[in-house]
């Protein structure tokens, strides 16, 4: 350093408030920085000890299908000649047991059978339980399988498991059916969050 340069006391200060002050910004970042991650962890332990496992569990047992090709006979109640009309439909029965782990009773209220196709999902809800018996009165051969039904308005209570059948119809071709990409079960309770059960093993046609 030339003699004829000297800093002066002023520069010094200067200096001295800077490297001061760096630091000082360090510490606030390195602060904020362990605040920030200890904040996280807290919400994270706060969401896992506040979760609760589901009211309802459950599993689909078996899974068959009825599809239909039906053609009216061209004559209406009096005998006159009408044309004639057809329309495909499939049948779809679910059997499932459903079973309340909670501490309160649920409310079953609907069921949904999800068929996934090309064009989407197809969604139909299942029958009451007079239109699930009526259904082995209209097609006789299906009698056979008639099983104990699980209505869509069922109470479950705490520890209680149930267990039926249920029936749901779609307006589809045994080809458009068969070509399905999944097939799903949703069932809808009162107050809760709905449960989604996929069909186990393979569908049955009958």
């Amino acid at each position: 350093m030339s003699l004829l340069h000297q800093e002066s006391p002023q520069d010094q200060d200067d200096a001295a408030r800077g490297e001061s002050f760096t630091k000082g910004s360090s510490h606030v970042i390195w602060a904020s920085v362990a605040a920030a991650i200890l904040v996280s962890a807290a919400i994270a332990i706060y969401v896992i000890a506040g979760e609760k496992p589901p009211a309802a569990t459950g599993q689909i047992l078996e899974v068959w299908a009825h599809p239909m090709h039906t053609q009216s006979s061209g004559f209406d109640a009096n005998g006159a000649a009408i044309p004639q009309e057809s329309f495909d439909l499939v049948l779809v029965f679910a059997r499932a047991r459903l079973h309340n782990q909670g501490k309160q009773p649920i409310f079953l209220h609907q069921i949904l059978t999800n068929a996934t196709l090309d064009d989407g999902i197809h969604a139909s809800y299942a029958a009451a339980t007079s239109q699930y018996d009526r259904a082995f009165l209209a097609y006789p051969e299906l009698a056979q399988w008639h099983s104990t039904p699980l209505s869509p308005e069922t109470t479950i209570e705490p520890g209680q498991t149930v267990e039926g059948t249920f029936v749901s119809s779609f307006r589809l071709t045994k080809q458009q059916w068969d070509a399905r990409k999944n097939l799903d079960f949703t069932f809808g309770f009162r107050y809760l969050p709905s449960l989604t059960l996929k069909a186990q093993g393979a569908v049955i046609e009958r």
